[in-house]
């Protein structure tokens, strides 16, 4: 474990907390400040409003130099969250820079989930349903969102 990724992982803490985000819980694992179990409560205005949807940050050992991996343990019904949990956000990817916090990740998730776009999706079909018949693309959320996020 390096000591400036300790260091900078308990500063991030810090301002998340100092400054949390509506609608997201961040909490550590007990003994392991690399790992963070994360809940977004869905926006009134998303399909998956009512739903929370759990989620874990995993930070690399050489962070803030290499980028967190997030997982979601909550089913979704989603086009850029896959079956296993996850998400396919550009920052998480080929995006990343050491200066990229941890707050900002973390809204950068919740847009993503509240706002689900046919765009660069993990999930062809979810996509594909979503621009092609949104309808049933919600009831689907919902109905997936009830089962598995309440």
């Amino acid at each position: 474990m390096t000591s400036t990724a300790l260091r900078r992982i308990q500063k991030e803490l810090r301002d998340i907390h100092n400054n949390p985000i509506e609608n997201v819980v961040v909490e550590t694992k007990e003994d392991n400040l690399f790992e963070w179990e994360c809940i977004i409560i869905a926006d009134s205005d998303s399909p998956y409003k009512g739903g929370k949807f759990k989620f874990t940050l995993s930070l690399p050992q050489n962070f803030p130099f290499k980028a967190p991996s997030v997982m979601f343990k909550t089913k979704i019904y989603h086009p850029g969250i896959n079956e296993d949990g996850a998400i396919c956000v550009p920052v998480l990817r080929d995006e990343w820079k050491p200066s990229v916090t941890l707050a900002t990740v973390l809204s950068i998730i919740q847009e993503k989930l509240n706002h689900p776009s046919p765009d660069d999706p993990f999930e062809p079909d979810i996509a594909a349903l979503l621009k092609n018949d949104k309808l049933k693309f919600l009831g689907t959320a919902k109905e997936w969102t009830k089962k598995y996020a309440m």
